[in-house]
Order: C-alpha cells, then structure tokens, then sequence
C-alpha cells in the first residue's frame, strides 16, 4: 500500500509541474487544487494510522510529499515565471487538440485511441470532471487495460476523502478486476482494502477480497505467490487468537499449488511453524513440484517469448485443455486474453468452451460482454452472445437492447448485418408459439422481418452499396415460416414474387426453391406456373428446370399440358444454345484480337531488337570514318564475327581470316573496345566445351529418363542444383545439361535414374517451383520413332464435374480458393493457372467429386467478390485449339502447292536478316510484296549464295553509299 501511495502522491507534484502556467487568477486556482489534494491524503494518512505503527512510515512519506506540494503551490502563487508565454501557448494547443478530439468522438464513439488521447490530455489539464466522464464513458464501451485502470484507480485513490469516496474507489476496483483478470490489480485491491479495516465490517472485506483474489488468480504461477504472501503478513499483524491457524492453513494452501519458488516458501513455513509440518502437507507440496515440472517448458516459452506470445499461449491451452482442470483453463484463457484481447479467435474458443463445459450463468454472461466490448466489430461474437442469452433465459428486453448494440457497433460487411439479423430473427422465432393464430410474439416477429428489409435497403446498402443479401434469405425464411409454421400461403407467394423482382429470376436454384415450397404446401398449379415462369425466365441452368416441369407433367400432368411443357422447354432450349453461340463466336473473335495484338507486339520487339543489332554493326563504322576503309572493315570483322557470318551464310576461308587480323593489327582506335578476338571466343568455348562431357543418347534409357525444361537460363551449374531435387524421387545416375556453343545453359536437361519407378515419381515434380519459374517435367520419348506419342495436355472438352474461375485477384493463393470452394461439395483438384514464368493469370480450374456438386458450386460461387474482384464461375468447356496446318497440304487457291516462306537459313520468322540492303536487290520478275518479301519461287536459290565474294574494301563501298 506504500507504494501505492508513494505513486499517487507524486503524480499530481509531476502533473503540476508538467501543467501550463496562466495568469495569477488561474495559478490561484490551481493553488487551491493542490492544498485540497494534500488535504484529502492527509485524512486518508489518519485512518490509515489507526492500522497501527506500521503505518507510520507512510503517513511521514505522505507528509513529506505535502511539503512538496505545498513549496510548489507557494511558488506557483508567487511567481508566474519567466517562460508564461510558453505555457500559454502549450494550454491553448492542448484545448484545441482536446475539443477535436471531443468531437471525433461524438461522430465515432469507437474511436479507442481517441479516447485514449482524451484521457490523457484531461488528465494533463488537471480537469477532474471532464476526466472521470472521459474514463467512464470510455469504460462502458470498451475493457480498459490494467495500465488505464491502475493510473485511474491511484487518481481516485490520491483524491478519496471520506467513506464516501472510498466506497466510490471499491466500485472502481469491482469494475476493474472484471474486465480482465490482472494479478496487479488485484495487489492494489487488497492493500487500499486494508486501509479500511477501522471501519465497520473492515476485517471481513479485506479478507473477503484476498479470498476473491487468491480464487481468481492464485494459481498463477509467476505472479500469483506476490497475493498468497500479501494474504499471510496481513493476518499475521492481525492480533488474534486464530491468527495462528489462519496463518498455517494459507501455508498448506498455497504449498498444495504449483507456483514459481516454491521451496523457499516451504522453507519459510518449517521456519515459521512451531509443530512439525504434518505428512499429507509434505505429500501435496511434492505432488505440487511434479506438477511444476511439467508447467515449466510452457512458462519458460511465454517468459522467452515476445507479446503478445499467441502462438506459445495456444500450446499452453492445448496442454491445460488436454490435462482438463476447469480452474487452469479459464486461467491460461485469461491470461491469454491480457495480450490477445483483439484477437476474436481466441474470444470464441473461450467461449465456446464456457458454453459447452462450465455452463455456468454469469461466468459464460461475463465472458461473452467482455469479448463484444473488446471485438465489437466481430458479428459472430455478437450472434454467440445473443444464443448464450438466450440459452440462460435473460430477459427478452435486455436480448433487446443487446441486439440494438450490435447493429450501432460498427461492422466491416454488408453481409454481417445479414447474419446479426438472421441471429435476431431465429430467436424471436423461437419464441412464438405458431399453435395460437395470432399472438403479441408472432406479430413482434413478422415486424422484426419488415425492420430489418428495410434496414438492409436503407441504413446497409447506403453504406456499402450492396444489402449484403443478394439472394433474399431473410425473406426466403419469412417465406418459410409463413407457409410451413402460418400456412399463410398467400404471404408466402407475395415474399417470393418479391424476391424474384430483386434480379433472382434469372437462377435455377430459386426458382427451384420456391417450386419445391409449393409442391411441399401449395397446389399443383401454383407448382406449374412457377415452372412455366422460371422456364422463361432463367438464364444460368435452363435445362435444370426444363427436366423439373417435364418429369412433374410426365408423373402428374394431362397430355394437354405434357405438349404445352414440351413446346415451351424446346423452344427456350433453342433460343439458350443460339446465344450461347453468339456469345462463344464473340468470346473466340475477342480471343482472336488479342492473339493478333500479341503477335503484333511480338513482331515489334523482333524489328526493335534487330533495329539495335543493326546500330550495332554501323558503330564501329561511324567511330572509323576517316581510316583506310579495309582496316575499318577490319576492326568491324572483328568485333563482329559471328554476325559476319551470319550475313554470308558460310566460313570464310583461312586466308581471308588471315587479311582481317593484319589488316585489324595497326588500328589504335579499336584497341580500346573490350571485346575478345574470334580466336580467343573460339578457345574459350572449346575449353568449355571440353569440360562437358559429350555423352550420346540412348534411346534405350528413355523408360528411365525425364526431360526438364523451362528452367531458368541464368541457373549456375544446373546438376549441383537439381541433383538434391530429384534425388528425393530415387538413385539420380547423371544428369545431362544442354548448353549452347557459347557455353550458355538452354534451360532443359535430361535426368537419367537407376529405376524406372524412379523416373515415374519425378513425373509427379512437374510445375513445381524452382528459382521463380515452373519448372516442366515430361517422359523422354523420341517424336521422330514415336510420332503417335502425345503429351499430356489438359482436356478440352466439356467437363460437368469441372468449373472454370476468372477474374481471380492475382494474390489469391491455392489454399485460400479451396477453403471457399469446399464449401459446396468435395474439391479432387485445383489448378491455378499460370504464364511460364510461374506468374498467375487470375484463372483458375476446380474439380468436383461429381455434377451436382459442381452446378451447385456454380450457383453459388458465380459473380462472388474476392478481395475486391467480381470472380465469374462456369462448367469447364474450353474452345478447341486450332490444329496448325501443315505446309505440304497447303496450296494457293486454284494454283498448285506452295513452299513455306523463307526468312533466311535458320532464322525463325520474327527475326530479319542481316545482309546489306545493297545486296538484297529483287528481280524486275519478282514483284515487291506489300507486307514482308516475297514468296520467291520455287526453283530459285537464296541470292546469298549468287553473290560474288567480296573483299572488306567492297563491302565498305557497298554501306558507304549513299
């Protein structure tokens, strides 16, 4: 209790000096502040004397204190000080921070760092009033932490000076010990309560509070041994003759429990006992030490850990919930929530475990208000709540203003509003008893579905834009109830005609859901026309309700109506597969376009990287314009020789070599380019060369070899890096890397096992991630010996039991899709589809275990939002791929068979060739084509093999004219 004097006393002494200093009248004021707090401590100083000599001491260090306070107070009368103005100008910046801070409030009241911030800025200003309205009004909303509680309980404390405020002070301390069980709190609770013991009934409330504390958090192990020991030196200054036996039995008590340091406790007892200490004593306090030794490693975690320690106090739970003590796990989950109390989780596991084991009123009661006060934006801790009332019997008027709160409390979804309301509606269900016709109940819930449609109209969709319940289930439940529970029919059609006004006409499912309450309490004729409208009406899955009206006329209806159904569903059929036609011709153009737009792209990077390689060539040329012509060519020649040869299509001959390296050897401007001659390039990739060895394929290995391909070209040493990744499918004999001639990997290899079971298992590795890129794994096969041999592609035909997903937010991962599509039914497979790079598409393919599951997932699923994206779902049915046609069956119309286009000798068709401009002349027979060249004919040879050979001087000639 001394320090909690001690704390008290010196925070207004820190807060007058930290205060701002105005003119004389204000320092008056605040003059007379101080002198009433000193005065109310004086008189608390008084009664605690009556405690005995022990109290003393801290009556002298509260009155040296008061001399403090009393010396600033006179000087604060005295003098202003020099720096006033400053402290003007900090008071009028704190009221101008603190009336914005009122204000935010006032417009969003759970503001928990505003109120916070209010608090603190009051408390600096010394507003007393304002301050305790600020924390109480802070309190009603949210738990506050032991920080807050402990600063306003030593304010409170610091300023009681009658009975009456110290029964003000244990109200404080009532409503502080509920919001969360703190050990510290607790300590304060019994020592300000030990100031009271010269009052009437003093004794039996201090005691009364150990007691309350000791059950509450005496079984904490760190911290709980501080109020077993507080207990024991508050009855040992007791002079009493029991004093003794109370003494020995918290002794006992608190040695039957595994706390921290227990042995110097037990030591401290055979010290302090006169009697020998008894065996069954002896036998608790060891069965108590094994318990702490199992204890220990989940303790050690939290005290090794760093808040808010989730992670380690779960284990600890898991541990206590297996163990099954009712006292531990609620004090593990308590703890638990000290530092976790945002976390709804946790919340609901609590709980959930209050509500299904302990089952006890006002604890479960308690539990769940504290866990809305602290997660008032959870709306399943709200429904949780509103059931738990429910369940213990409350009031229906407080259930009432419970549910009132949960709409005020802020919700982050449309569709938990739907869902606080489907809780509300269940219980004033419920509650009516439909054997009466009429009844106060039934009224009060037929309304409470009015309010909340329009609630959802109003007050939801004015905020988020949307109701939050796009498919009417409130009113499909009102529907329901008022056909099955009212057999008020007629109410029932009104709700459904309602519901498909709302944009549901076009889907299956409610058309069927409304045939089926029909056919349940209904006529046959409503059933009919029902069919005949969702026939016409329905756009997802015609054909579902097409066979519905068709298998009831078959069972039920005259011929009449058999060939009026018939009529209708194929008529509906034709006019459904005649869109979806167009609208696959228009997806296939729209596909179309953007494979063109890609190819055009492609073709503009090809000019642009050749346009670059022919800059290239010419700088050298620019960089030598004034030297002799063929050294120029000659440095050209050498800094470019594979392009030379490139461009003549052949290997120059030694000699001419030979005429490029003198002629390159006087030249002192190429001398400072840092590239290597043909000779050191040609040295360099034979030594490469060297050290792969050259191992030919054998075809008969290929039962035993994968190829792998799409790796990253930038791979260093490819076999140390994938040797670990396939060994995990068995024995790896080699593995075989293709490199270019530069000595660059290529991005495939072959892997070559002992076993061919071994290879069918790395199989399994395709698409597997490494180093960023999805890496692909096929069977080794010769195309040329095994031209039937297909890889495995992924079917492009219709799959019922298969959906297709666009529009997926690229950040979506696999596990996040399955969780919501398990959800309607049981997922075989997932694939999210990706570039080569590894890079997602937002599309993905989910397979279900059969048909039904998947046209109920389509239902569902279909114009779902994801993380902001408006997802669309559809049966898998994939545009076939277009077969290339081949070049020996192509043939110009009425003409005979034409050869494929040549671009040059082994270049692809998005590359250009590099011969000079000047060398490339057509022939007056061959006419200019208007986009690329010209087919040439087909006994032609390629000019580059006409052409006469040159020496570096002509082609100088050649590039230099003009």
């Amino acid at each position: 209790m001394a320090t909690a004097a001690e704390t008290s006393a010196s925070e207004p002494e820190a807060e007058s000096k930290a205060g701002p200093k105005a003119d004389g009248e204000e320092d008056e004021v605040k003059a007379a502040r101080t002198r009433r707090k000193v005065l109310s401590r004086a008189v608390a100083a008084a009664t605690y004397k009556t405690m005995g000599p022990a109290w003393d001491q801290q009556e002298e260090g509260v009155s040296e204190s008061d001399g403090d306070e009393y010396a600033m107070a006179s000087s604060a009368e005295s003098s202003p000080g020099e720096y006033e103005w400053e402290y003007d100008e900090e008071e009028e910046k704190n009221q101008l921070e603190i009336e914005r801070l009122e204000e935010q409030l006032s417009i969003n009241v759970y503001d928990y760092n505003c109120h916070v911030d209010l608090i603190r800025l009051l408390r600096l200003e010394g507003e007393l009033t304002k301050v305790r309205m600020a924390r109480q009004k802070m309190s009603e909303i949210f738990p506050l932490t032991e920080e807050l509680w402990l600063e306003w309980l030593h304010d409170e404390i610091s300023m009681a000076q009658d009975g009456l405020d110290r029964e003000h002070v244990y109200d404080l301390f009532e409503k502080a010990v509920k919001d969360y069980i703190c050990p510290n709190i607790w300590l304060e609770y019994g020592q300000y309560s030990v100031g009271g013991i010269g009052q009437k009934g003093g004794l039996e409330k201090v005691r009364s509070v150990f007691e309350r504390a000791l059950s509450s958090v005496g079984l904490h192990m760190t911290k709980g041994l501080a109020l077993w020991e507080a207990y024991r030196e508050f009855e040992s200054a007791i002079v009493e003759a029991a004093r003794l036996e109370k003494v020995h039995s918290l002794f006992r008590r608190q040695l039957a429990i595994p706390l921290y340091d227990m042995e110097a406790t037990f030591a401290e007892y055979e010290e302090w006992s006169e009697d020998p200490i008894p065996e069954s004593v002896i036998q608790n306090y060891n069965k108590a030490l094994q318990q702490l030794e199992k204890y220990k490693p989940y303790e050690e975690a939290l005290l090794q850990a760093e808040a808010p320690r989730l992670a380690e106090y779960q284990a600890y739970i898991d541990f206590e919930m297996k163990i099954g003590d009712p006292a531990r796990i609620q004090l593990i989950f308590e703890r638990a929530l000290v530092e976790n109390c945002l976390v709804p989780d946790l919340w609901i596991r609590y709980s959930q475990y209050l509500d299904r084991q302990l089952k006890v009123k006002d604890l479960v009661l308690s539990v769940h208000n504290r866990a809305i006060r602290n997660c008032p934006w959870t709306v399943a801790l709200w429904s949780r709540y509103l059931l738990a009332m429910e369940r213990h019997g409350v009031d229906h008027q407080v259930i009432s203003v419970t549910f009132e709160k949960a709409l005020n409390a802020g919700f982050i979804q449309a569709t938990d509003y739907v869902e606080i309301w489907q809780a509300y509606l269940d219980y004033l269900r419920r509650r009516v008893d439909f054997k009466q016709d009429s009844s106060k109940e039934l009224e009060e819930l037929r309304a409470a579905f009015t309010r909340a449609l329009e609630y959802l109209k109003q007050e939801v969709e004015e905020r988020f834009n949307e109701s939050g319940d796009p498919s009417c289930v409130i009113m499909q439940n009102w529907a329901r109830i008022e056909a099955r529970l009212c057999n008020n029919m007629q109410k029932a059609r009104e709700l459904w005609d309602s519901i498909m006004t709302r944009g549901n006409a076009k889907y299956a499912n409610m058309w069927l859901e409304y045939y089926n309450l029909e056919r349940a309490h209904g006529d046959t004729q409503h059933c009919r026309k029902a069919l005949h409208r969702a026939v016409q009406c329905t756009s997802d899955y015609p054909e579902h309700v097409c066979e519905v009206l068709l298998t009831m006329e078959r069972t039920e209806g005259s011929l009449e109506d058999w060939d009026i159904a018939v009529q209708k569903t194929e008529t509906r059929l034709a006019r459904v597969n005649e869109q979806r036609m167009k609208a696959a011709e228009k997806e296939a153009a729209l596909v179309q376009q953007e494979e063109e737009k890609a190819e055009q792209r492609k073709r503009a990077r090809a000019e642009k990287k050749a346009l670059k390689k022919k800059k290239k060539i010419r700088g050298p040329e620019k960089r030598g314009a004034d030297e002799d012509d063929e050294k120029e060519w000659g440095d050209d020649e050498e800094e470019q020789p594979s392009k030379r040869r490139r461009v003549e299509n052949s290997i120059p001959a030694a000699g001419e070599t030979q005429n490029v390296e003198v002629a390159a050897g006087p030249a002192g401007k190429c001398a400072a380019v840092d590239v290597e001659p043909p000779s050191k390039q040609k040295e360099k990739a034979a030594s490469l060369k060297r050290d792969m060895p050259k191992v030919l394929h054998d075809s008969s290995k290929d039962s035993i070899t994968v190829f792998v391909s799409n790796l990253p070209y930038s791979m260093q040493e490819p076999d140390t890096k994938l040797r670990p990744l396939f060994e995990a499918c068995g024995e790896v004999v080699q593995i075989r890397p293709i490199f270019s001639n530069r000595g660059d990997f290529r991005g495939y290899c072959y892997v070559e096992f002992k076993e061919e079971k071994s290879a069918l298992q790395a199989l399994e590795m395709d698409r597997k991630s490494v180093e960023g890129r999805p890496m692909f794994v096929s069977p080794c096969v010769d195309k040329s010996k095994n031209p039937d041999f297909k890889v495995f592609r992924y079917s492009t035909s219709l799959e019922k039991h298969k959906l297709f997903i666009s529009g997926l937010p690229f950040s979506c991962t696999k596990e996040e899709l399955e969780e919501i599509c398990k959800a309607h039914g049981t997922v075989k497979d997932l694939r999210l589809v990706t570039n080569r790079a590894g890079k997602p598409k937002g599309l993905a393919y989910v397979e279900y275990e059969n048909e039904s599951q998947a046209s109920q997932a389509v239902m569902k699923m279909d114009g779902m939002t994801i993380k902001e994206n408006i997802i669309k779902v559809a049966i898998s049915n994939p545009p076939q791929r277009k077969v290339p046609e081949k070049p020996e069956t192509r043939k110009a119309p009425g003409g005979p068979m034409l050869l494929p286009q040549t671009y040059g000798a082994g270049k692809g068709r998005t590359q250009l060739s590099l011969l000079p401009r000047a060398l490339q002349r057509p022939s007056a027979a061959a006419p200019q084509a208007e986009n690329g060249p010209a087919a040439a004919p087909a006994v032609a040879a390629p000019a580059a093999t006409e052409a006469p050979k040159m020496s570096n001087a002509d082609f100088a000639k050649l590039f230099l004219r003009k």
